[in-house]
């Protein structure tokens, strides 16, 4: 590792600290208490010039705290570090280490939230802190350390968006996460930088049938027949390659031959994904909406033939795709079928991206030349969801930013996303700090 920021201590005893604090987010609303790493966070500002410190509770122990270093000049651009202070549930059993132990071993730092995302909140803690300490910005600063993002943000930053969205600028945000390399074919290097994410077209498909004993089926209209009916048509939905100028240039990206490049980009042979290696899934879901069957309902009793069954389906759009779009789609893979499945939308939401020419990502960009001369940046957008979604409906920009050695690819980040053994390489640990701290001066001139 080469030389460390004077910021690292204190960010790696921070990030152990949240660690340890196991604020778990099981989906319900008891669950997470970030509260104890908002007083965390508190104590860790404390004394701090400049800033004021404000705390938001949407439910007992869903606290979010908001850290404000004012600038100098109210015209100037503000920039927001947008870090959750949550994390998903552990199966211990399947674990090395004590998930909450913070442990380090071989270099790596062991724990639930080191890559989701308390790394990136800490780090982004202790670079406003030190920001403050050296002075006043020209736009104003802002740290977030905002609860429940695990749970599509109902009780945080959905809540704050709603219910105080004075609290804090929206306009140019940092969170999760970005910073790691692409494995292009010829052996040279690329970054990524996210600029949006896949929206949620989450549906609940309902059939009826015949109720009656199960033992007597003869001349009955089964409910369970009907929905796998359904599942087989739903499985059978060929939805045609994204013509999105991000997936193309993700692609041509990984400098693939010609024939592989055309076989991606015109849809011709799914088989190409497999260039991909361990970024073929999430390859294959950038370049498309897609489909999948999730949950499915039927019956509560053996002897009883069910009057009802559902089949849940989490869909994925891409930006330009409506919900409407999807309910077209999905009655024209029903057939004949359409007029017995009755379609319920659950969480709707459409995709989200920003500019790539805005003075933050151009900021973000040069900041990521200080650190890797010469390597292409190429923006892309994140299958899953963020917190990042929110601001972006309010009209400003966000990116998934942060940086991992060279060594470190999108697959890799992707690999310990709630798994087993989550751990974060504390040389990654450091250049994030390093960037956040580069990319404050050169934004925010402080």
């Amino acid at each position: 590792m080469s030389s460390l920021s004077p910021l690292y201590d204190d960010t790696l005893a921070l990030l152990r600290e949240m660690i340890r604090n196991a604020c778990v987010n099981d989906f319900t609303p008891g669950s997470g208490q970030e509260v104890r790493n908002a007083d965390t966070l508190e104590r860790f500002f404390a004394d701090t010039p400049n800033i004021t410190v404000r705390r938001y509770e949407s439910a007992p122990g869903r606290v979010s705290i908001v850290v404000t270093l004012e600038g100098t000049d109210p015209s100037a651009e503000p920039l927001t570090f947008l870090g959750h202070t949550d994390v998903v549930p552990v199966d211990v059993d399947r674990w090395t280490y004590d998930p909450f132990g913070a442990e380090i071993h071989d270099g790596r730092l062991y724990g639930r939230g080191a890559m989701d995302m308390l790394f990136i909140t800490a780090a982004q803690a202790a670079v406003l802190r030190d920001a403050a300490r050296t002075g006043r910005p020209t736009g104003t600063l802002t740290f977030v350390g905002v609860a429940d993002e695990e749970s599509r943000g109902t009780l945080g930053a959905k809540w704050l968006s709603e219910e105080h969205p004075e609290a804090f600028s929206w306009r140019n945000t940092v969170s999760e996460t970005g910073g790691s390399h692409l494995p292009i074919a010829d052996g040279s290097d690329a970054l990524v930088v996210v600029v949006g994410e896949k929206g949620a077209a989450q549906r609940r498909l309902h059939v009826t049938g015949d109720a009656g004993h199960g033992s007597n089926p003869y001349g009955r209209e089964s409910a369970v027949v009907k929905i796998g009916e359904v599942a087989r048509r739903i499985s059978l939905i060929d939805v045609p390659v994204s013509q999105d100028p991000l997936w193309q240039g993700f692609v041509r990206a990984f400098r693939f031959s010609p024939g592989i490049e055309t076989a991606l980009l015109e849809g011709t042979d799914d088989t190409a994904f497999e260039h991909f290696g361990d970024l073929k899934r999430y390859a294959h879901a950038l370049s498309r909406l897609t489909f999948s069957q999730t949950i499915l309902r039927a019956g509560t009793a053996i002897n009883v033939l069910p009057s009802s069954a559902t089949l849940d389906l989490d869909i994925r759009p891409l930006p330009g795709t409506t919900q409407d779009d999807v309910d077209a789609i999905l009655a024209e893979a029903l057939g004949d079928m359409f007029h017995d499945v009755r379609i319920e939308r659950l969480i709707s939401e459409p995709a989200t991206v920003s500019s790539t020419e805005s003075p933050l990502y151009r900021a973000i960009v040069d900041t990521f030349d200080e650190f890797f001369p010469g390597v292409p940046v190429i923006p892309t957008i994140a299958a899953g969801g963020s917190d990042l979604r929110f601001g972006r409906r309010l009209g400003g920009n966000g990116y998934g930013f942060a940086l991992h050695a060279r060594e470190r690819t999108l697959g890799d980040v992707f690999q310990l996303l709630h798994h087993h053994d989550e751990y974060i390489e504390l040389e990654d640990l450091d250049l994030t700090v390093k960037a956040y701290r580069s990319l404050v001066r050169r934004f925010c001139g402080v």
